[in-house]
């Protein structure tokens, strides 16, 4: 998620109100690292999930369904940001070229890594390939007068919303977000409503970037080590993109082959899928609901809970469906007794 911060020139309208900017803001790199730390966070929760090391896998919860969103937003919106520190007086077609060439590889790459190693799930139109298009879709609206792109960032964020067509569900479509089937993929954000905060940036950029190029904050330079290191992370952020999630699945598989899996891990799912098909073969719901709970702790006690794919002999099968249905009759006896 690169985004070139760089100003050959002064930025946007009116010219002069802009007192010769600095190159960089090292500011907009800062923020840049602090969403790519927010990010890092983000995948190695999802990796502790995937290789079983949690009980389950925190980041698809919708508690980290709306922290991805907030992440992959805040970096949409420096995109924004940073088209107009970079084409505020003009566009620049060949670094801008450039910049699109090496997002758009980068996108490539991410969708030709997932396929091999989620082949079920691959990136086919993830964070980087929204920032790729929206890059270019974004250039008019650098020129346009504020309230109309401000407009259409509001559109873009309702479109989901509003726009319903059945031709929209092709998979061939998937890419705008305008269709009612979500597709299985590890990484999805289509151009509507993510557009939508490309757009927002620019309205931003546009709006505060004059008064940041003047203001203390904008004239900040770091000092830190910490510092430092945040502003050449910021102003590398597409490289750290794609080598940290390599990274650290490396370094997490290592983890889980030495401490081995979460005990727990997949308990929730198999109590709901156990519920499920307790109740479609006629169990009561509550009844179901406990006997989930009594079988996954037996399973566990008797270390008969098979959610590494490890495979049951035909003597463990049978016992693993005895304390299912001990487990069942046992409640259902208690039930009738109560009655």
């Amino acid at each position: 998620m690169s985004v070139d911060v760089t100003l050959d020139r002064p930025v946007s309208a009116p010219p002069a109100a802009i007192p010769s900017p600095p190159r960089r803001l090292p500011v907009i790199d800062a923020a840049r690292a602090t969403a790519l730390l927010a990010m890092a966070s983000y995948h190695t929760l999802w990796d502790l999930g995937h290789l079983r090391l949690t009980a389950e896998n925190y980041a698809l919860t919708p508690t980290g369904r709306h922290a991805a969103e907030m992440i992959a937003g805040s970096f949409l919106v420096l995109v924004g940001v940073g088209l107009v520190l970079m084409n505020g007086r003009g566009i620049r077609p060949r670094p801008t070229l450039l910049r699109f060439a090496r997002i758009g590889g980068a996108a490539l790459l991410v969708t030709l890594g997932t396929w091999v190693m989620f082949p079920d799930a691959f990136v086919f139109f993830g964070v980087l390939h929204c920032i790729a298009v929206s890059s270019l879709l974004g250039l008019p609206f650098l020129f346009l007068p504020i309230p109309v792109t401000a407009l259409a960032s509001v559109a873009a964020l309702a479109a989901p919303h509003v726009v319903h067509a059945p031709i929209l569900d092709a998979p061939a479509l998937f890419f705008l977000g305008l269709g009612s089937v979500v597709p299985r993929t590890n990484d999805y954000v289509p151009l509507f409503p993510w557009f939508g905060l490309v757009l927002a940036g620019i309205v931003l950029g546009r709006l505060a970037l004059p008064r940041l190029a003047r203001s203390r904050l904008g004239a900040w330079a770091p000092r830190t080590r910490l510092g430092r290191a945040a502003t050449v992370a910021g102003r590398h952020s597409l490289a750290i993109y794609l080598v940290h999630q390599p990274l650290l699945l490396a370094l997490l598989t290592g983890l889980v082959t030495v401490v081995g899996a979460n005990p727990r891990a997949g308990l929730r799912a198999f109590r709901a899928d156990y519920v499920t098909i307790c109740a479609r073969t006629g169990g009561e719901p509550p009844l179901c609901r406990i006997a989930a709970r009594c079988t996954s702790e037996a399973l566990l006690r008797e270390d008969l809970f098979r959610e590494d794919g490890r495979p049951f002999s035909g003597t463990e099968r049978l016992r693993a469906q005895a304390i299912s249905q001990g487990c069942y009759a046992t409640l259902e006896a208690a039930a009738r007794s109560a009655r």
